[in-house]
């Protein structure tokens, strides 16, 4: 099946949701899906920062956030003809699993610490921001449509993840934390 990657339908501000239903481009329905893509073009530039055999879940997230962008993508009060692939409660454990495995080699945390140190640190904070966001959009979204939960809780655990991510890259290449130290 081939795409067009122009269609001139969205020129005057509105797009389609699968399933056909028109919105406008500000809908929290797109606001949605499209911080979630966001998130998804971070997570890969993460992945680019990182040595090739550094252990992460970056492909296995990214196609975890297409299925969520799909499903927000969604009309909820319209059958879709295409086959969105589900999200799972294992989808959320694999995350928790990775987490505490990351979590079982780094020292305790003993003050806030500040991103940065390494382009790859740095770009795992900027993706757990982003999902935040997009945490913060879909609840925005839950208080006016269905959606399904488990959205919701995998960007939280996502941003969990992204979280120790940064500090495991710090880590394994050996650069130090940055501890924020307030100012009196």
């Amino acid at each position: 099946m081939a795409f067009r990657i122009y269609t001139k339908t969205g020129d005057k501000g509105t797009t389609s949701l699968i399933g056909g239903t028109k919105v406008n481009k500000s809908h929290l329905r797109i606001e949605a899906y499209g911080t979630v893509d966001e998130c998804n073009s971070f997570i890969g530039l993460l992945g680019d920062h990182l040595p090739a055999d550094f252990p992460t879940l970056i492909r296995d997230i990214q196609d975890r956030l297409f299925t969520i962008g799909a499903s927000l993508a969604c009309d909820p009060e319209k059958e879709s003809k295409l086959a969105i692939p589900d999200l799972h409660e294992t989808d959320i454990r694999l995350l928790e699993e990775a987490i505490d495995t990351m979590d079982a080699e780094l020292p305790p945390m003993k003050s806030f610490i500040l991103p940065g140190g390494h382009p790859a640190i740095s770009t795992a904070h900027v993706a757990r921001c982003v999902c935040r966001r997009a945490e913060r959009c879909v609840v925005r979204l839950m208080e006016e449509e269905p959606v399904e939960p488990l959205v919701l809780q995998y960007l939280n655990r996502l941003s969990d993840y992204l979280f120790q991510l940064g500090r495991f890259i710090g880590h394994r290449l050996n650069i130090p934390e940055i501890p924020w130290k307030p100012r009196t």
